[in-house]
């Protein structure tokens, strides 16, 4: 496979520069814009997927996103709604790790976590009928973010699962998602981003 773009010819880091890290910091940003469509396009893979559920699980993410939006939830909380089970497909075993992982760049510390917890506390609605102890999410009592995540799973995500439910469809929450992904808020690379 060719590649037309200007690539930096070190073998090991320890021979690189300067120069290649600003070639290569200039093609990062480049690509690094292209983030919110690559998400967008792993999000739909979710569409079709059942795995059982009365709703594919797309139809899941809409139908939080919507319901968070419908309560006034703001743009970060709306998009972390929209993806908070985004994780399904590459971590059947950890999706909310892979989801916090997405998202916590983008959002609050807040919703970093009630996107990494979310899938014990949702366990609090069906854990007993799998012979699994509902009240795992108890291990989390006093952490200043146990409410929220608490309240996440109640309101948006254990009642979205609803066939006749009209949510709002995907395109309708891609400006807010590529709003909220435009600009790193946390992490190492956020001071040099602008």
């Amino acid at each position: 496979m060719e590649h037309d773009e200007p690539r930096a010819q070190f073998r090991a880091i320890t021979e690189s520069d300067a120069p290649d890290w600003t070639l290569i910091g200039d093609q990062f940003l480049g690509y690094a814009r292209g983030l919110p469509e690559r998400v967008l396009t792993h999000l739909r893979l979710l569409e079709g997927d059942y795995g059982g559920f009365p709703v594919d699980r797309l139809e899941h993410c809409l139908q939080c996103a919507t319901r968070a939006h419908q309560d006034g939830r703001d743009e970060a909380y709306v998009v972390m709604a929209l993806l908070h089970d985004i994780g399904d497909t590459l971590g059947s075993y950890n999706h909310a790790d892979i989801a916090a992982a997405i998202v916590q760049p983008f959002v609050s510390e807040e919703l970093h976590w009630i996107t990494a917890q979310h899938a014990v506390f949702q366990g609090y609605f069906y854990f007993h009928h799998l012979g699994f102890d509902r009240d795992l999410r108890e291990n989390f009592r006093g952490h200043e973010h146990f409410v929220a995540c608490a309240e996440f799973c109640e309101k948006y995500d254990q009642n979205a699962f609803d066939a006749g439910y009209e949510s709002a469809p995907l395109a309708f929450f891609e400006p807010m998602l590529r709003r909220v992904m435009s600009r790193p808020q946390n992490g190492m690379f956020a001071r040099f981003i602008e």
